[in-house]
């Protein structure tokens, strides 16, 4: 059986940097397994621009980021297995794994790196009653067809969810000459970033229907008209509010949600309000030697971040590969006031070796707002906050000074001014 110092599943955004931030800190013996025909991930169908700002401070297309990551893996001599599918995970960082060079395979490691991306919610997980006729896809697949493959979905668009990826393809849709009616979301505000409000649906005068969603579709072969209707607050359409638009096509922009049933076959615990493990500061989960990063580990607004986590994930791999010490005790690290979730989920005062950069989101919009990081009694820190939206994550950073003072459990809050 083949063993190597790391092995890396998912060649994406995440596992791309992870690997070339792994042979940056001297580990050599590593390889990437991607199931995908080439390396890159969901970037390879974003041919929109705004990737890299951060990362490369320059407006890439998520193509050309995908392809600085691939030529930088390149220069470093990683090893990338294409079209390898992993089908199970121990919790002994033994992998197995099968493609169509190789067969079944079975290869162990000293460290595993978990950037297994994401998958978008689909009609099934929704329940929209009606038939089930054609003309029905969630937002990534209809890019996909319409980018890579040069499919046009449909000419007359309705799209539920206002998450990203929908108002990108409420843009792209009607650059291709389809007629989009409109983006419902179910939620009082939208779930997609203000800049693509602006951009995609603000500047093609494309109606946001909030606080409403799609609750039947028509049609015997291919889809002919959907019902739309309002919600009150807890989520029930209100009778007498339906509306109809004749269209062809329904895109779901319903969520993305981490893909993690190998780290859930390996008995490593996880996070319900992720729904990716439990982390600590070195984004190490709860099987040693096992680490997990970017969209698989919780969905990001900005690929920016998901290549600086997964960096963040491989120096703390590197380092365990160096020195694969017990850290000693562990403080959690949760959700106060107003949070959704944080990342990581606890951090070792004993060993605290770098600053923590913890991310993390609010539960509701808020003009303005304070950040308090708090350990037990004790204040850690407070910070303005301005304009917080769910939909973009926030962070904070602790220094490696602040953490080694810890001395009860860490929580992160955001108090909303005037409430």
């Amino acid at each position: 059986m083949r063993h190597y110092q790391a092995v890396i599943i998912g060649g994406g955004s995440a596992g791309l940097s992870a690997a070339v931030t792994l042979k940056q800190n001297g580990i050599e013996d590593i390889v990437v397994l991607e199931k995908d025909m080439e390396p890159g991930g969901i970037l390879e169908q974003c041919i929109h621009n705004g990737f890299g700002l951060q990362t490369f401070k320059e407006q890439l297309s998520g193509p050309a980021y995908a392809q600085r990551y691939v030529k930088m893996a390149e220069d470093l001599n990683v090893e990338i297995k294409l079209n390898t599918m992993v089908t199970k995970l121990n919790a002994d960082r033994t992998i197995e794994y099968t493609s169509s060079a190789e067969g079944v395979q079975t290869i162990s490691a000293d460290a595993v790196i978990l950037a297994v991306g994401c998958y978008e919610r689909s009609r099934g997980a929704i329940n929209i009653a009606g038939t089930r006729c054609a003309g029905v896809y969630t937002a990534g697949q209809a890019q996909r067809y319409l980018n890579i493959e040069g499919y046009m979905v449909g000419k007359k668009v309705f799209i539920l969810g206002s998450g990203d990826i929908g108002l990108i393809m409420a843009r792209r849709m009607t650059l291709e000459g389809a007629k989009v009616y409109g983006v419902a979301e179910i939620m009082p505000y939208s779930n997609g970033l203000p800049r693509n409000i602006r951009q995609c649906l603000e500047d093609f005068d494309i109606p946001l229907y909030l606080s409403h969603t799609v609750t039947r579709t028509f049609g015997k072969d291919r889809l002919e008209k959907i019902e739309l209707m309002e919600v009150d607050e807890h989520m029930n359409p209100i009778p007498g509010t339906e509306q109809y638009f004749d269209v062809d096509t329904l895109l779901l922009s319903v969520g993305l949600i981490p893909e993690n049933h190998l780290a859930e076959e390996a008995g490593i615990q996880m996070d319900p309000s992720i729904k990716g493990p439990y982390v600590d500061d070195s984004y190490m989960t709860s099987a040693p030697g096992i680490f997990a990063c970017g969209n698989g580990l919780h969905v990001h607004d900005l690929v920016d971040f998901v290549s600086l986590q997964a960096k963040r994930a491989a120096e703390g791999a590197a380092r365990y590969l160096k020195n694969p010490k017990d850290r000693g005790e562990t403080l959690a690290v949760k959700p106060g006031e107003n949070v959704l979730y944080t990342v990581p989920s606890c951090v070792h005062p004993n060993d605290a070796q770098e600053n923590v950069e913890f991310f993390f989101r609010v539960r509701k919009p808020m003009d303005e707002g304070t950040l308090e990081v708090t350990s037990g009694d004790r204040v850690i820190r407070t910070m303005k906050k301005k304009k917080l939206m769910p939909s973009e994550m926030e962070r904070v950073i602790i220094t490696a000074k602040e953490i080694a003072t810890l001395d009860g459990e860490v929580r992160i809050s955001v108090k909303e001014a005037n409430a």
